[in-house]
């Protein structure tokens, strides 16, 4: 249990709050991680709600099943991607629930694990993988995409200004021996970014692996993916809760949340409101929830989240 030690869940407090547990209530948690907001949900929905968890790490779900033993008796634990939610609860025969949390960071037992390639702090094998089963790693990125695709990723996904000085020196260095560990990509990234201007908080290679990462996940493409139906899952009167850590979450979210919340959501190019101008949801947090000085002082990689909630009408 030290990985749950380890790990401390960004935001529980405002989180479990904001999705307004109640007993009897079917919830879900779509990134069970260690279980934290999990173990949360059930103690605020107790005697009698239930909860089905849901992360692509097998490891994750060992940790969170130890962790929630003491409710499982209403606890329903799934190996899959949240993207895929419609899917496993029609599985088991739910139509609609009464809340879904989403924390789109990644969990300390992965980037402490040096073997699943997460971290640039510890070295270990190029991977990246949440879900094992996911067919390519960050190595075969590193080593087999032209320069250019490295490049747009880089700056893509990882909104990095030396994104083309990083992707010239990885073609550079892989035409003499393959990159195979983070230490060997740190490293070289490091190299090429500005001293000058790594003067921020974040190592230099922060973006670099955020952009692999989110790409071997296919991170962006699962929220689009959940999005595109997660309004159809809730109950009227049912809360989303998501944490995000980076912009290019944020942004889907934001974006999202705001569509569903206007009058009319017609294209602009419809002459004729065709939506009954009625609003889907209601924006519980106008401005994104961030945390407390004092949980960022407890857990710096808390620093970036932003929550964002809402209520089906």
């Amino acid at each position: 249990m030290h990985a749950r030690e380890e790990h401390q869940s960004v935001l529980l407090d405002e989180a479990v709050e904001l999705l307004s547990c109640k007993p009897g209530g079917l919830y879900v948690d779509g990134t069970l991680g260690g279980g934290g907001h999990a173990e949360r949900i059930l103690e605020k929905s107790s005697p009698d709600g239930v909860l089905v968890g849901i992360d692509a790490d097998p490891h994750a779900l060992e940790i969170a099943r130890e962790r929630l033993r003491p409710f499982s008796a209403r606890v329903h634990l799934v190996q899959g991607n949240f993207s895929s939610l419609r899917e496993i609860l029609r599985e088991m025969g739910v139509r609609e629930v009464d809340g879904i949390l989403l924390d789109l960071g990644v969990s300390m037992f992965q980037l402490s694990d040096p073997r699943r390639g997460f971290s640039f702090r510890t070295n270990g094998p190029l991977d990246m993988r949440m879900d094992p089963n996911l067919e390519i790693t960050a190595a075969e990125l590193v080593n087999r995409l032209p320069e250019k695709d490295l490049k747009a990723i880089i700056k893509q996904y990882g909104e990095e200004r030396w994104a083309g000085k990083i992707a010239r020196a990885i073609a550079e260095a892989r035409r003499q021996s393959p990159i195979s560990t983070t230490a060997e990509l740190a490293r070289l990234v490091e190299s090429v970014v500005p001293r000058k201007k790594s003067r921020e908080r974040i190592h230099p290679a922060t973006r670099t692996f955020q952009a692999l990462r989110i790409v071997v996940n296919e991170e962006l493409k699962s929220l689009k993916e959940f999005l595109d139906s997660v309004l159809d899952i809730l109950k009227t009167g049912g809360r989303l809760v998501i944490i995000s850590f980076h912009s290019l979450e944020d942004r889907l979210v934001k974006q999202a949340f705001g569509s569903w919340a206007r009058s009319c959501r017609c294209p602009k190019d419809i002459p004729v409101c065709q939506c009954e101008g009625k609003p889907l949801a209601r924006i519980i947090t106008r401005k994104p929830v961030v945390p407390s000085e004092i949980e960022i002082l407890k857990n710096p990689r808390a620093r970036s989240a932003k929550l964002r909630a809402l209520e089906k009408i």
